[in-house]
């Protein structure tokens, strides 16, 4: 069964076009990863996702109406948004309890078993944690439920590049066991592009690119060249240009490696590096004969 899947998925709000018939198809046990600039769509993606949004086209999560059967749906999701809201009155341990007390799903030894890691302690309140230790707990709480759709929108603001990286170890190795779905949106790709099956590109609505890691690192290729070699590496027609110091570096979409390396070196770009590109380019251009994500 499809973690995800919409058809024409489609949401307005008066003339601006959030999501603009948006096709998709997430299979179960992948990771997400949704990139795109501010005011692309990602979060509106999200919150119809979680059934905050009513919307055009259709849309099945887990095999629910995420609208008309959100109460079912949020048994099996756990959400961090990109700002962390618990109650500043609290303690961390009566935080633990509330949470063990509403949630079924819930296990109080591996929440503590994350804090165990960070310099949060059970008698502190929540008002006199740092923003970066809100965001360690709100991690470690959602981390906690055993949910089989794990929705992240910016889940590290805030945290510094120890503690990003502590998380996205813990994601991968305490959490994710290939039975579970993660979706995540993120302005920090470098730091999470290894640990992402799938890949979305979206500007103003519309997905300019939607592939496997495996496609993409089958289908995309960056040249690095020197001056001299330049004018022949254009001739192949990159997607993408851009000067290094004394070096061109030009993206290739399809391009022949063999072909490719007699002019310089020759890498899989990055994801960072093929997001510029693309969402350079006119939307519609690229990505257009991508199937949806599997």
């Amino acid at each position: 069964m499809a973690a995800i899947e919409s058809h024409g998925l489609r949401k307005a709000f008066g003339t601006t076009v959030a999501l603009d018939s948006i096709d998709l198809r997430l299979e179960e046990g992948r990771i997400l990863g949704i990139i795109g600039p501010n005011g692309a769509g990602k979060t509106t993606a999200l919150n119809a996702i979680l059934g905050l949004t009513p919307h055009e086209g259709t849309l099945q999560v887990l095999g629910r109406n995420p609208w008309t059967q959100r109460d079912q749906l949020m048994r099996d999701v756990a959400f961090i948004a990109d700002v962390a809201v618990l109650p500043r009155w609290m303690r961390v341990s009566q935080l633990l309890d509330y949470v063990a007390g509403v949630h079924p799903r819930f296990s109080r030894d591996r929440a503590q078993g994350f804090l165990a890691k960070t310099a949060i302690q059970p008698d502190a309140k929540i008002r006199h944690l740092s923003k970066g230790m809100v965001t360690q707990l709100h991690l470690a709480l959602v981390m906690a439920i055993d949910a089989r759709l794990l929705v992240l929108d910016e889940p590290t603001l805030g945290l510094d590049s120890l503690y990003r990286k502590q998380f996205y170890d813990s994601l991968l190795n305490d959490y994710f066991d290939r039975s579970r779905t993660i979706v995540v949106t993120t302005h920090q790709v470098e730091e999470f592009q290894d640990l992402l099956t799938d890949v979305i590109f979206m500007d103003r609505g519309r997905i300019l690119l939607n592939s496997t890691i495996e496609e993409y690192e089958a289908r995309y290729l960056e040249l690095i060249v020197h001056p001299e070699q330049v004018a022949a590496a254009r001739a192949l027609k990159p997607i993408f240009e851009r000067q290094l110091f004394d070096r061109g570096i030009l993206l290739f979409d399809h391009g022949d490696r063999q072909q490719l390396g007699a002019l310089g070196d020759v890498r899989t770009p990055s994801i960072a590096d093929l997001f510029v590109a693309v969402v350079g380019q006119a939307p519609g251009q690229i990505g257009q004969s991508q199937g949806a994500t599997r």
